[in-house]
């Protein structure tokens, strides 16, 4: 929470950026291989300039040429040996220098920050390498990209080979990408790390209304006072009281087409990964043990992979049935509604019972009413819910509120009397 309200006006109030970054091409620049990394290439190139301005002194001196030209003979042996090399350090470090320059400009704008948390600060004190704040770190690379930059300069020319300029330029990108590549991994964790507090604290400032969920201990559980979905606006949203504590371990939602089954399961799984976040929650009130959202919803067949929707499905609730560190809060629309009755309502028994015995809770929508009872449950453990609608004039009409017990109407067959014909205007007679 304390990490949140930090950054709400920063959030609000602070400079925008749009900078667009590649992380894996700059994680894959920083920690490429080193072709250039050897004892003899590293002394060749300040050596060879060396004797190269010591050489021309004593032909200025003596009028001897010839010490000169062997210098520069080995200057181009040199340099033609590692062309190859030299180019692609070069040409790397102008690339990642692109995607390095915004990151140092958003790098630049934390550091500028002063942060009380000490969460915050901790991050904050990661921006750095070998005891150098990033910002200092970057100033040091766009020297070596100005010397780069700096060989197309037609002044310089004649002296690109004689002062081994390529080579020495590319040496010194690579000794700072040995010295600080491993650090721009790091960087881009805090970085990825302030943009989603800035987004959670983006979106406490935008609902100051929404309240901040409240952890309890225990055995899992989840209670909210008026939930409502955080991306349906405020003025058409329908809200609802959801309880799965105490004996209740699942809640089974049946209901007709449209009526907000799956709406209802979405909304309970989004405010309980905004809760985990540190994110306020779109209810009045929202009391819940830390949990681990798993669903099956919307699940399709693959013709790419070969399988079948029920084949999808079932290898999806195996995943749900894996060990995890939080007990798990699931989620099932329509739970195996891809094979045969009969199978589908023992299939569906077992799942329930199965995920139940582990310690899990959570919801389950769907048509078939013969869900709503399942034997080997202990008493209170299932609760039924539904959603129902009225018919009013060959018009269907939803509130959205969930109420209890079993639904007791359908609209399949309104459904289709309402659907028009293809080029008719009305519902079909």
């Amino acid at each position: 929470r304390g990490r949140v309200d930090l950054f709400e006006e920063w959030a609000v109030h602070g400079e925008p950026s749009r900078i667009t970054l590649n992380p894996d091409r700059l994680i894959e620049w920083a920690r490429a291989p080193n072709a250039l990394d050897r004892a003899w290439i590293r002394w060749t190139a300040p050596l060879l300039a060396a004797l190269v301005v010591a050489m021309a002194v004593v032909w200025g001196l003596t009028d001897v040429v010839s010490p000169l030209l062997v210098v520069i003979l080995a200057e181009i042996a040199v340099a033609y040996v590692l062309k190859e090399p030299i180019q692609r350090a070069i040409a790397a470090v102008e690339s990642a220098y692109e995607d390095l320059k915004g990151l140092a400009s958003l790098l630049r704008q934390i550091e500028a920050q002063r942060f009380d948390a000490p969460l915050l600060r901790a991050l904050v004190h990661r921006l750095s390498s070998h005891t150098l704040p990033a910002s200092a770190t970057f100033s040091k690379l766009a020297t070596i990209v100005n010397f780069v930059e700096a060989r197309r300069n037609p002044i310089l020319a004649p002296l690109l080979l004689l002062l081994m300029y390529p080579l020495q330029t590319a040496l010194a990108a690579e000794r700072w990408r040995g010295a600080h590549g491993d650090a721009v991994r790091e960087w881009l964790g805090v970085l990825g790390e302030f943009e989603a507090l800035l987004s959670l604290a983006r979106y406490a400032y935008e609902h100051p209304q929404d309240p901040f969920p409240e952890f309890i201990e225990g055995v899992a559980a989840f209670k909210a006072a008026d939930l409502g979905h955080p991306l349906i606006p405020a003025a058409v949203r329908h809200c609802n009281d959801v309880d799965i504590s105490g004996a209740t371990r699942v809640l089974l939602v049946s209901g007709s087409n449209m009526s907000g089954k799956s709406t209802l399961l979405r909304t309970v799984g989004i405010n309980t990964v905004l809760a985990m976040a540190g994110a306020p929650v779109c209810a009045k009130r929202l009391l819940l043990t830390p949990a681990q959202i798993g669903a099956s919803i919307r699940i399709n067949d693959s013709l790419h992979e070969g399988s079948s929707r029920f084949y999808a499905e079932i290898t999806r609730l195996r995943q749900l049935m894996e060990p995890r560190a939080l007990p798990l809060l699931f989620l099932l629309d329509e739970l195996l509604q891809g094979t045969n009755s009969a199978d589908r309502r023992s299939g569906a028994q077992g799942v329930i019972r199965a995920l139940i015995g582990r310690g899990a809770i959570g919801l389950v929508s769907t048509h078939d009413l013969a869900l709503t009872d399942i034997p080997g449950l202990g008493p209170g453990a299932l609760e039924n819910v539904h959603f129902q609608e009225e018919l009013h004039d060959g018009k269907l009409s939803f509130d959205y509120r969930l109420r209890a017990g079993v639904v007791t109407t359908s609209n399949g067959i309104e459904l289709i009397d309402l659907a028009p014909r293809r080029g008719a205007e009305g519902p079909v007679a």
